[in-house]
């Protein structure tokens, strides 16, 4: 069994569809995040790829905490 998290950064969702200009420029990408590539990670840690990973916290966040 593995216990980790994810954190996401600024992401475009239904509940904030107006994200601030400036939020977006913070990012090292210099785009906004969208509710897949927040799953494409879960879904990783979740998979038997990601067995030998436990007790880390995976920034998904397009480089905003860099």
């Amino acid at each position: 069994m593995t216990a980790n998290t994810v954190d996401p950064g600024p992401t475009v969702s239904d509940m904030n569809p107006e994200v601030a200009e400036a939020e977006r420029l913070r990012t090292a990408a210099k785009v906004m995040g969208a509710g897949a590539d927040i799953a494409g990670a879960v879904a990783f840690l979740a998979g038997p790829d990601a067995r030998w990973i436990t007790g880390t916290s995976l920034a998904v966040d397009g480089g905003y905490t860099a």
